[in-house]
């Protein structure tokens, strides 16, 4: 369809996988919805069917791009081609109302938000549109804590249904190929200071069944919130972890009550400190992935000084102590253990003393190695 210069544009991108019995009615829903506001419009079907949606789709005056394997690479793909002033997304299977999307675009018309998110949960969700598990569960959970971490006020993170204006998507950063581009939209938004709104819509059961996989992608968003915040995910936690147990074990030690009775204690306290550094390490591992991806562009200068090379150099030095010191404490074991004649040791203290230096010891050699490899490409010098 041709715009007029005159007129504002919108446009409706759609992402569709074997959508026959349902792509027709969201079409011309959309349809209504230009005529209903006089405006030019274009419809963008980002498929990757085995079916007759594509066909359908392009009969119907709509673009069809594809085959586009994954649900963020065809919302990519089809966000690339829209050209509309304002532009909305939603599925193809009609499980949400494209009439409704007047709710969407008078706020957005009115200068009144830059982005709209539907919420269903404050909607209504017809019988046996969304299985209990996600609704009171899974849902409320990601939500809640993509609230908390990136300081949102949203009820239901994962609505498909949204609209924003072209400058808002322009400033929005999506990169994410899979289902947790619905996760980094908001939190780009978010970052960017665009203005966010919702709005209650109903939502309906699908004809098809759902292609939705409740515990693998709940995991993507967790995982992709994991990388953007590395910090309360892992870095807090695996230091608290790490104090409390080098509390409990400096604590048994100094007071000389690793006996017996405090065994099970100390061994704790050493199971703490090794738990603790894994923790602090594999957030290491994602802060420096999200650098290397450009998730943290107000943060380039301190988080590259800490990761630059002589940095890392100094993790290896310091690894490698520790790792020599649990050596030469367990090498100390065995030469009691040959003195005794290969008779019985109660060295019990010593030799977990040994396994926790040279655990420690040898993590902090691995993650200077991982670390320095995983930035070989990246200009740390910022």
């Amino acid at each position: 369809m041709l715009y007029k210069l005159d007129m504002p544009s919108l446009s409706i991108v759609m992402p569709s996988m074997n959508e026959e019995e349902t792509i027709r009615i969201c079409i011309e829903k959309a349809q209504s919805i230009f005529k209903k506001y006089s405006i030019e419009g274009e419809i963008i079907i980002a498929d990757n069917s085995s079916d007759r949606t594509a066909e359908i789709a392009a009969s119907m005056g709509a673009k069809v791009i594809g085959p586009i394997k994954g649900y963020g690479n065809a919302y990519l793909k089809g966000l690339a081609e829209a050209k509309g002033d304002y532009i909305a997304i939603a599925d193809a299977d009609n499980t949400y109302d494209l009439l409704e999307l007047d709710k969407f675009l008078d706020p957005l018309m009115a200068g009144d938000a830059d982005f709209i998110m539907g919420t269903r949960l404050k909607g209504d969700i017809k019988k046996g549109a969304m299985p209990w598990l996600h609704q009171y569960i899974g849902n409320p959970f990601l939500t809640g804590m993509l609230n908390l971490l990136f300081g949102t006020k949203i009820s239901d993170a994962h609505c498909g249904m949204r609209a924003f204006t072209k400058e808002a998507l322009e400033k929005m950063d999506l990169k994410t190929h899979g289902m947790e581009l619905a996760s980094e939209m908001i939190i780009e938004a978010a970052k960017c200071g665009l203005r966010i709104k919702e709005v209650p819509i109903t939502y309906y059961s699908r004809r098809t069944p759902s292609k939705l996989r409740s515990f693998q992608d709940g995991w993507r968003h967790i995982r992709f919130m994991m990388l953007y915040r590395p910090l309360p995910f892992l870095f807090l936690p695996g230091a608290v972890v790490f104090v409390l147990g080098a509390l409990i074990t400096g604590s048994l030690l100094l007071t000389g009550n690793v006996a017996e009775n405090r065994l099970h204690s100390f061994i704790l306290g050493c199971m703490l400190l090794i738990l603790g550094g894994q923790m602090i390490s594999t957030g290491g591992y994602l802060k420096t992935y999200g650098l290397i991806r450009g998730m943290y562009p107000n943060d380039k200068g301190n988080t590259a000084k800490w990761l630059n090379y002589h940095s890392l150099e100094k993790e290896l030095f310091a690894g490698s102590i520790i790792l020599i010191a649990g050596i030469l404490l367990g090498l100390k074991v065995v030469y009691t253990w040959i003195s005794s004649g290969y008779g019985s040791l109660s060295e019990v203290k010593s030799a977990v003393i040994s396994m926790v230096f040279a655990f420690i010891g040898l993590q902090m050699i691995f993650s200077a190695i991982v670390l320095s490899v995983m930035l070989l490409e990246v200009d740390t010098d910022w």
